[in-house]
């Protein structure tokens, strides 16, 4: 009797402490800072947008000219971002709209792609003249740098 329960602790207690893994690892998971996505205000991305570019700027040894033209390549990306995600204020719920009956809305999903590729089309020249304005202005040290950094050996942004 005293083994079977011994057994049964021990199966009941490494069960509990794998649930309780298995629940703080999906919570830790699911945590997205209430700012991030669709309804990030101006502000908000241009305080990370700066952010971003301080940190590219320490990494890169930028000059002023050079952070000028990559802030204005980030806030490009926002003009493209927000053109993207239209007037909607939900994304989402958009998407969910679709499938929410029975038969799948076809013709509001070509009109979602068609008013998503007439954003990307209009928006898109500019992103790659800011693109290449901001690249062309690097050294060559620079250039390397970023070119290491895309292959994946670099990690400027790494949480850790």
């Amino acid at each position: 009797m005293k083994l079977f329960f011994r057994r049964h602790l021990k199966r009941t207690l490494i069960g509990a402490f794998a649930a309780t893994l298995l629940v703080g690892g999906l919570s830790a998971c699911g945590h997205r800072d209430e700012s991030y996505g669709a309804n990030m205000s101006a502000e908000q991305y241009a305080a990370k947008r700066d952010k971003m570019v301080d940190k590219a700027a320490s990494k890169l040894d930028l000059n002023e000219d050079q952070k000028k033209r990559l802030t204005v390549l980030g806030d490009r990306l926002f003009e493209q971002r927000t053109a993207l995600i239209g007037t909607t204020k939900d994304p989402r719920a958009e998407l969910s709209a679709l499938v929410a009956s029975d038969k799948f809305d076809a013709a509001k999903a070509q009109a979602m792609i068609n008013e998503k590729t007439a954003a990307l089309n209009t928006k898109s020249p500019e992103v790659i003249a800011a693109l290449a304005d901001f690249y062309n202005s690097l050294n060559a040290t620079q250039q390397q740098k970023v070119r290491d950094y895309m292959e994946g050996r670099g990690r400027w942004f790494h949480r850790g």
